[in-house]
């Protein structure tokens, strides 16, 4: 049955193309052809993949769980509508939703060996997943922030750091997000996918896709390109030049307990700034720019990079922020049920 559900699949991936041949053939050159989706294909020669696969799940319901806990915590407590927690919890919820943009596809195509997308929910998975990968690259630099007012400008931060200004970055940098990534994929539309729909990728990738079309594709190759390092290098930099500022203040203090308490208040955010940004710029700019990362191991390498950090995350804040983690094991305790309390 097996065998005879993949021979079923390649004949009609045969029919598939030559259907795209026969219309650009027949259409003039000018007319968009779109093809009815893509085949999922970049864990097709990994192997161990279902070892991979297992783990990815348990990823999966960790990363739901942890920050789902973690935004339960600070929506219920009241001592903890703060500006900074306002910003835990903007990523929790982008947590959440970048793994579930992957992930449970993912496991799709591992269960029923379907890897077969449409091409309309092919840009509705590559809007979202931009969005929410986008959107976490901007939420670490928030909570950047926050830690350079507090340390760099102590009198002044319950001034300059105040819930309402929170809700203002976040606002403005969600809505940065949604103009630039919303044309970034509308503009896929205007490409003809008239020989290979195979996107050698664990879901649908912009790069990998685009470089599928038959037409001219330049116009998305440089703004995939120039997004990529607008919301990947101004971030990045900006957390630096934060750091930098918050090290020179620091050195500036008197004594030795003001700086160790001051720096211990950004270790977390510092973990999880190093977990995120620093495979993602490794892999993008040996892979993407210099091409030197086979295909197998970018692929691995890549859903990795994206799905570990919304798990490690809000273990991360639960085990290293003290205020999330006396409330978040008062709410466990209290929810037990009563057979395991005894």
């Amino acid at each position: 049955k097996s065998f005879l559900f993949f021979r079923l699949t390649s004949v009609f991936h045969q029919l598939l193309i030559l259907t795209m041949l026969f219309l650009r053939t027949v259409f003039n050159s000018s007319v968009i052809v779109h093809p009815p989706g893509f085949y999922i294909i970049g864990f097709q020669s990994f192997p161990s993949v279902n070892i991979y696969f297992i783990f990815i799940a348990i990823v999966y319901v960790v990363t739901v769980l942890f920050n789902g806990l973690l935004i339960i915590v600070v929506v219920i407590n009241r001592s903890l509508h703060t500006p900074k927690f306002l910003a835990v919890s903007n990523l929790a919820v982008i947590d959440i939703c970048l793994n579930t943009c992957t992930i449970p596809g993912m496991i799709k195509i591992f269960l029923v060996q379907d890897n077969f997308i449409p091409f309309n929910l092919c840009l509705v998975q590559m809007f979202f997943y931009y969005i929410f990968a986008t959107s976490e690259c901007y939420a670490l630099t928030i909570l950047a922030y926050d830690r350079l007012v507090a340390i760099c400008f102590p009198l002044r931060h319950n001034s300059i750091n105040t819930v309402r200004s929170m809700c203002c970055i976040m606002s403005i940098t969600w809505c940065l997000v949604l103009g630039s990534i919303t044309y970034s994929t509308s503009i896929m539309t205007n490409l003809s996918f008239c020989n290979s729909v195979r996107v050698f990728s664990y879901f649908c990738d912009y790069a990998p896709v685009f470089r599928l079309a038959c037409n001219d594709n330049s116009m998305q190759w440089s703004v995939g390109s120039f997004l990529s390092i607008v919301n990947l290098a101004v971030p990045f930099s900006f957390i630096v030049l934060s750091y930098v500022s918050i090290l020179v203040t620091v050195f500036r203090m008197k004594t030795l307990d003001r700086r160790l308490k001051a720096l211990a208040t950004c270790v977390e955010h510092i973990i999880i700034v190093a977990i995120f940004f620093i495979p993602i710029l490794v892999i993008f700019t040996i892979g993407f720019y210099l091409g030197a990362i086979p295909p197998d191991q970018r692929v691995l390498s890549l859903s990795m990079a994206s799905c570990l950090p919304p798990c490690i995350n809000p273990i991360v804040y639960s085990l290293k922020t003290k205020e999330i983690k006396t409330r978040a094991l008062a709410l466990v305790r209290k929810n037990k049920p009563i057979g395991l309390k005894q």
